[in-house]
């Protein structure tokens, strides 16, 4: 009987997940025609793009840790100094500082992330592709043919190897091997955005060799590095041909990956169906982990392939989410950028919606590849900066190593600060006491400690970096430097010793922690126009059009400057994204409209919120949910109008919806904040909160009306209360009460759960 019900249960949980997720699948009745459209499958380490190239079926294969890691040439000269950069800048001759630290990234094509490779299978002559399906629950792609052809297709969700299956096929498929486009002619050079010819790298031919029904391809790449992809297939039955794909990668002097050919051979013993079977269990599990309902369909559907994407590209053990993650475009040239790690805003964004989704095992993924990095961001640290404590460039390789660029954000001090939010929501939103003591305050600290050594008292006695700067304002030109503090660079520092003072006292180390404090209080207040608005800097008001929202930081996601912190707050937050909005979207990206999305949420416009997601949504994404920069309507929401793939803007949607949901970081629960009003209709189940709370909520007609509460670690916390009068019958482990008015406190035990219902008064 046990064995029976537990049948029963998992057959229910299981129809739920495929049931939620099923509306929000991704169909198509013909294949993309263009890489950036194709169906994208993954999981964190290798990746998959489907589409059609001519009359063949395409496989594009990525994976996370095939680099080319060569130095950025020119870049580490004598000259690579803070302090040459800040007398350059003091004498305003600046045109050195351009040529030695920016016109290297520009000028050269690695270091760069690289793309795999691919497979082809000559289709033509099954007819016409009738139908495209991703299925989000299980994240399996199956395509139907006019012949009655079937494709089935996955990226096994904890190993490294991409499985298909054909079925109702009369004819032999003997798949290809395409190798990128190493040699040949360079037509394409210095072009970062769209990507230089790959043939710029310089590489050798790979070789290609086959086997029976094996095909294997090595490419030797710079100073030793190769990487090998092995596809083996054989035919079950009379109509069904079966194959496994894999990517492996070799770096000298590190220890030895297993080969793609020996990881596929390992698959092919498991068997196409044992390895669904554990793939889609992963899936489920993940699926289980938190949902939403909300009435905008559009925007649902959005939240679930960004919640699929987010499960499909970071995961503990694999590199963490870069500019295209496993996805590296499939066009002959490098990806966007070199498809590096951008930590002046685009990794931070990637990693806002692990926190209240319930994802926190994919988001350690980022904090893992930070701390194995660490070592090599010290080096840097005392190489560029001649100081202590710990400092991390704002481009960087697979390793950590700097890229140079523009480099009042590249080599930026504060982008250790940035970074260390990261450890802080990972910590307050799991209230792992062992990760607070051994990862998050040491890497705080680190940050903390640079930062105090690189910044200066002025004659007033109060804190401030020699040159400051304002992500991306003014470009690369001379006055993108400022000789004040930036709100930019001021809100970053405020939160590191904020943040800092917070962890020691978590940990008793009260000295240190009254040593954080003293040092947060040389800081000045925010740069503010006589009308309330956050400035770019003392002397800047924001006067322009710009994708980048680094004045507004404080406001989220620091959330050093709360709407629940009164009426001067409120003003600044109304009237800083008022001008922002009055100035206009000529020069925003995507990510633009869903980091403005996450701040209207803070402000508690829900109609706002909404609305920039909807934008994000329609004009700024591809058929396949990827986020491509500009504008695609040409509908006059950006003046750019090109399509570089990057995939921050998609999860800074996630966070947006997820903000309008629920907030917890202003020291209470706050269930739906910032919801449109004709959002009569609305539940979610399991969003995560500061202190370890998962949060389940079902509001119909307009009305709350029930919120249910888990403690995983215990602890207290305060929830606002969505209705008047309310009641509660079970109250076991769980300590009530009501110390003013619109507030209930909870004492909970570890584990403990409540459910407070509308009293309907």
């Amino acid at each position: 009987m046990k064995k029976y019900a537990l049948l029963v249960y998992y057959i229910l949980l299981t129809a739920g997940v495929f049931a939620q997720t099923a509306k929000h699948d991704m169909h198509f009745d013909t294949l993309a025609k263009r890489w950036d459209e194709a169906i994208p499958l993954g999981n964190g380490m290798v990746g998959e793009l489907i589409w059609q190239k001519s009359d063949h079926l395409r496989f594009s294969l990525d994976r996370a840790d095939i680099w080319d890691l060569r130095p950025m040439k020119g870049l580490h000269r004598p000259e690579f100094n803070y302090q040459w950069v800040v007398d350059h800048v003091n004498k305003k001759d600046y045109a050195p500082v351009q040529k030695y630290f920016d016109e290297p990234y520009d000028n050269e094509p690695a270091p760069s992330k690289i793309p795999g490779g691919a497979l082809e299978f000559n289709t033509g002559g099954w007819g016409k592709v009738t139908s495209v399906n991703l299925h989000l629950a299980e994240a399996l792609c199956r395509v139907e043919w006019a012949n009655g052809t079937i494709l089935k297709t996955f990226v096994h969700a904890t190993a490294p190897v991409g499985w298909f299956r054909f079925e109702n096929v009369n004819t032999d498929i003997v798949p290809q091997i395409i190798a990128p486009r190493y040699q040949g002619a360079v037509k394409v050079s210095g072009d970062p955005v769209g990507g230089d010819d790959l043939s710029r790298l310089g590489y050798p031919q790979g070789t290609i060799t086959r086997q029976g029904n094996n095909i294997t391809y090595v490419q030797k790449g710079w100073n030793g590095f190769s990487y090998q992809i092995n596809i083996s297939w054989h035919k079950k039955g009379l109509h069904t041909i079966e194959g496994v794909w894999s990517i492996s990668s070799q770096y000298p002097d590190q220890k030895k990956n297993v080969t793609a050919a020996i990881t596929n051979d390992k698959a092919l013993v498991r068997g196409y169906d044992t390895d669904y079977a554990s793939h889609s269990a992963w899936w489920k599990n993940f699926w289980s982990k938190s949902a939403i309902h909300i009435p905008d369909a559009l925007l649902e559907k959005q939240w679930y392939l960004e919640q699929y994407k987010f499960g499909a590209a970071s995961r503990p053990g694999a590199p963490p989410i870069s500019l295209q993650a496993i996805w590296t475009a499939d066009n002959g040239r490098l990806p966007p950028w070199k498809g590096d790690f951008h930590h002046d805003l685009n990794t931070q964004l990637s990693y806002w919606p692990g926190y209240s989704a319930n994802h926190l095992d994919e988001s350690m993924a980022y904090l893992d590849h930070l701390d194995q990095n660490k070592a090599n961001y010290k080096r840097y640290t005392k190489m560029y900066f001649g100081k202590t404590g710990l400092a991390v460039p704002g481009v960087t390789t697979l390793d950590g190593s700097e890229m140079g660029g523009w480099i009042q954000y590249s080599l930026s001090p504060t982008v250790s600060a940035w970074l260390g939010q990261h450890y802080y929501l990972q910590w307050r939103y799991s209230m792992d006491k062992d990760f607070l003591r051994h990862r998050a305050y040491p890497w705080v600290k680190d940050a903390a400690t640079f930062i105090e050594n690189i910044t200066v008292l002025d004659n007033t006695g109060r804190r401030k970096l020699p040159i400051s700067s304002s992500p991306e304002i003014n470009d690369n030109d001379i006055s993108a430097w400022f000789h004040q503090n930036t709100n930019y660079d001021l809100s970053l520092m405020k939160f590191i010793f904020k943040a800092a003072a917070e962890m020691a006292n978590e940990l008793g180390l009260k000295t240190e922690a009254s040593h954080w404090k003293k040092i947060l209080s040389q800081y000045n207040d925010f740069a503010l126009t006589g009308a309330n608005e956050l400035m770019f800097a003392p002397g800047m008001s924001y006067n322009q059009s710009h994708r980048h929202f680094s004045n507004m930081i404080s406001i989220h996601p620091l959330g050093l400057i709360k709407w629940d912190d009164g009426p001067r707050a409120q003003s600044i937050i109304k009237n800083s994204i008022h001008l922002l909005d009055s100035v206009g979207p000529a020069y925003w990206c995507g990510y633009s409209y869903s980091w403005l999305a996450n701040m209207k949420a803070r402000a508690k416009d829900g109609e706002g919120a909404a609305k920039d997601l909807t934008i994000f949504a329609k004009a700024f994404c591809s058929v396949n949910s990827f986020h491509l920069n500009g504008d695609q309507t040409k509908s006059g929401y950006s003046k750019y109008q090109y399509r570089p793939f990057t995939l921050e803007g998609n999860f800074a949607f996630a966070s947006g919806l997820q903000e309008m949901l629920i907030q917890s970081y202003a020291g209470f629960i706050e269930v739906l904040p910032a919801i449109p009003a004709a959002w009569k209709d609305v539940a979610f189940d399991n969003l995560r909160t500061e202190g370890a709370f998962l949060v389940s909520v079902k509001k119909s007609e307009g009305q709350v009306s029930e919120v249910k509460i888990v403690s995983e670690k215990g602890g207290k916390t305060k929830l606002k209360l969505p209705f008047k009068t309310w009641f509660t019958n079970a109250r076991k482990n769980v300590t009530i009460n009501q110390s003013e008015p619109g507030f209930l406190n909870f004492d909970f035990k570890p584990g403990a759960s409540i459910t407070i219902k509308n009293g309907f008064e």
